[in-house]
């Protein structure tokens, strides 16, 4: 029998539904058409492949963006916050409006997954990922547009994080107007939460403040597999050779 720390791969396969099966599919499949024959990674068909949708100041499903570019370091951030009560004040949304002085309002910085080298903070599927979280949650949600690989490798994505979260820790509409302290947390999908870990160890070295760390399904590997990954290689989403050539783009300058 297996322990509780052990998955089945037999166990697994029963408890994927089929639609979810078949979005793993075509992930897969366009996972596997972005890499060319000698590793390299094509650039322009994942953009095109990639969906992408603009901010949008006039609040969709109660919930309103915009991008802000730091001036200092030149990274977008896309911004979500939820849109005020009175619908009559939709058409004349003010963007950085001090956050409230009688509620604690979290502050989530994500960072979207891709395998380090696709996708981006304006990616439609992010986009509604990012609304979900600030309806769900009462949140603001500060979306980060960091650097990909190959074009730029490592720590690229961790220094764009880095500067993300002093970035959120500098303005003062972030800020709970309760006791004039940002509440950050720091969010990630695969790849992504690859980041919001390191940045978040960075953070406690450097006495930088981070409440909560949220990790989806991140993104993580060494030179010695681990027993699950023996197991479910080639399952799913899981494959080893793929693993290291993302691995390899984040070190090299492969690809286009």
């Amino acid at each position: 029998m297996a322990g509780s720390n052990e998955v089945r791969v037999n166990e697994s396969k029963r408890v994927v539904p089929l639609n979810t099966w078949i979005l793993i599919s075509n992930f897969k499949l366009a996972y596997n058409m972005l890499r060319r024959p000698d590793g390299t990674f094509n650039r322009d068909l994942a953009e095109f492949l990639d969906r992408k949708v603009p901010a949008n100041t006039i609040p969709v499903d109660k919930v309103y963006s915009f991008d802000v570019v730091d001036r200092a370091t030149s990274l977008l951030n896309r911004v979500y916050r939820p849109a005020p009560e009175n619908e009559a004040q939709w058409g004349i949304v003010e963007l950085e409006k001090p956050l409230s002085t009688t509620e604690i309002v979290p502050v989530i910085i994500f960072f979207h997954g891709g395998s380090f080298t696709h996708s981006s903070a304006n990616s439609a599927i992010y986009d509604t990922f990012c609304r979900r979280l600030v309806s769900n949650c009462k949140a603001v949600v500060v979306s980060v547009n960091y650097r990909r690989s190959p074009e730029h490798r490592y720590p690229c994505a961790y220094d764009d994080g880095w500067a993300a979260l002093k970035w959120v820790h500098s303005r003062s509409w972030l800020q709970s107007g309760k006791d004039s302290k940002v509440y950050a947390y720091l969010a990630g999908d695969s790849s992504g939460g690859n980041i919001a870990h390191h940045v978040a160890v960075r953070a406690a070295e450097s006495g930088v403040e981070v409440l909560g760390n949220i990790l989806l399904h991140p993104m993580f590997g060494g030179e010695i597999r681990t027993e699950s990954e023996k197991k479910l290689d080639g399952k799913y989403f899981c494959d080893s050779s793929r693993q290291r050539l993302v691995l390899e783009s984040i070190s090299t300058r492969r690809g286009r």
